[in-house]
């Protein structure tokens, strides 16, 4: 069983639709995915309808669409990623924390365009970023570094990234957003799973990981593209000294050259969806 829980898509800052994930899951022999969009859950609808009908079509049993989500924060300065798996799309909590999510990034964008003009003499405007993503996609980075370039102030997207949109830059403002600590706790009221996406990135995991748990922290993503042999064993190793599960998937943004892909070519044993979905039912019997 080939599976990858972290994927994103057209509505946040991935390259690919819901419904060309899932086609090139099924090509590429996975049996679940998980598109984990930034501050958005608008694609698995579109996932599960493409997987529906493509099972359909070749009489093989629907690829596992899990629900998914990946919430951006920001803590001291530093960018701290939460995963969310099997929530309540229903639950007012969370649709109000993506909302919020959503207005802090129009609000940092919209703050954004006016130092780019003031500072750098670049004009662009709200329409040139909104016309880069999917209607009712998460705006991020990688689209106002696609409208500096289009507008003609640089002549790649790395040197946008470089000049004008890096953390350091006099032109970028980092945004508004929720704690880490609301993260987890949202998705956990929400039913959800909780779980901490690639902690190499982050300056004290392990510290972070045991105060994330005193508010609903129940994973570790510990299989990540970027993760070495070593960091996956040291990441399982905190996880099984806390009892929680680890997760993993490629964290795929779309096809790089030649259209190759890196869904699916990060190894996630198949017993992670089995514990993710063992964690699913634990969640629902205890709060039955």
């Amino acid at each position: 069983m080939k599976l990858d829980l972290h994927i994103h898509s057209v509505y946040s800052d991935g390259a690919l639709s819901p419904e060309k994930i899932v086609d090139i899951a099924i090509d590429n022999g996975l049996s679940a995915i998980s598109i984990t969009d930034h501050d958005n859950i608008l694609a698995f609808k579109h996932a599960q309808a493409q997987a529906l009908l493509k099972s359909e079509e070749t009489g093989q049993p629907p690829l596992d669409i899990i629900p998914g989500i990946e919430i951006n924060t920001v803590m001291n300065g530093e960018e701290v990623h939460i995963l969310g798996y099997y929530f309540d799309f229903q639950n007012k909590e969370l649709l109000d924390m993506i909302a919020y999510q959503q207005h802090a990034r129009i609000e940092q964008i919209t703050k954004i365009i006016k130092r780019l003009d003031k500072i750098a003499n670049i004009q662009i405007t709200m329409e040139d970023i909104g016309s880069l993503i999917q209607e009712g996609g998460s705006i991020g980075r990688p689209h106002m570094a696609k409208a500096i370039m289009n507008a003609g102030g640089v002549s790649s997207v790395i040197e946008a990234y470089k000049k004008y949109i890096n953390d350091s830059s006099p032109t970028y403002i980092q945004r508004n957003t929720v704690s880490p600590f609301e993260a987890v706790e949202t998705v956990y009221e929400a039913g959800g799973i909780p779980v901490i996406a690639h902690p190499h990135s982050l300056s004290r995991p392990e510290e972070l990981i045991k105060e994330l748990m005193n508010y609903g922290l129940r994973g570790i993503e510990a299989y990540h593209r970027r993760h070495s042999p070593a960091i996956i064993e040291y990441f399982s190793s905190i996880a099984d000294n806390y009892n929680l599960i680890v997760t993993g998937g490629s964290d795929c943004h779309g096809s790089g050259p030649g259209g190759q892909t890196h869904m699916g070519r990060t190894h996630v044993p198949e017993w992670v969806l089995k514990e993710l979905k063992n964690e699913k039912n634990r969640l629902e019997i205890a709060s039955s």
